[in-house]
């Protein structure tokens, strides 16, 4: 069909979506994973998946929403434990299963975009959002589930409370070379988690 200008219409580019969008996500992922956020271009990221860079640009618009994406479609929900009976046992199932701290590719991911959350605002707020909050609020409902139980101190700070755990065993990891395993969180969590916490 032509126009009445003489010109034939140009026609509407192709949406990324499907197996398709999930190709790119991968390979921003693996890109990711190689580089870290601060190399990462979305030039590397289409030479990963084979396609072209206006092909990225049709469904993000730069790379803090192109891996943020990325970051979601490899992880599944986090859920609440089931109930264990104990404070102790609800964090080594939280944190020593699959997505927990124990979880290599997790702690890989989370050690590459470690700069950016410092230097990209946009980038930052969305990961905390997206990222960050639904795993706080599982390891926060953990807590109240201990409270309700009456294990903790009636004056805690569950704020304080949810951050220390991964706090002090990422910083063994990323700071001191101390690798996330069960071990470590168990004597986290006996050391310093249930002395401060609880009522003793």
């Amino acid at each position: 069909m032509v126009s009445r200008l003489g010109r034939r219409p140009v026609p509407a580019r192709p949406r990324v979506e499907g197996d398709r969008e999930q190709e790119i996500l991968d390979a921003a992922l693996a890109v990711l994973v190689d580089v870290g956020y601060d190399r990462l271009t979305m030039d590397a990221v289409a030479t990963r998946a084979k396609a072209s860079k206006a092909t990225l640009y049709r469904k993000w618009d730069g790379k803090a929403p192109l891996v943020i994406d990325a970051l979601m479609a490899q992880k599944t929900p986090p859920e609440v434990p089931a109930d264990t009976g104990s404070l102790r046992g609800d964090l080594l199932a939280m944190f020593c299963g699959h997505g927990g701290l124990t979880d290599e590719h997790q702690t890989a991911i989370l050690g590459s975009v470690v700069t950016a959350i410092s230097r990209d605002p946009e980038f930052a707020a969305a990961f905390r959002e997206r990222f960050i909050a639904p795993k706080v609020a599982v390891a926060r409902e953990v807590y109240q589930r201990a409270h309700e139980r009456g294990e903790l101190r009636d004056d805690i700070d569950l704020d304080i409370l949810t951050a220390a755990l991964p706090g002090i065993v990422l910083h063994r990891s990323f700071l001191l070379g101390d690798p996330p395993t069960p071990d470590l969180i168990t004597r986290v969590v006996d050391q310093v988690i249930l002395p401060a916490a609880t009522r003793g």
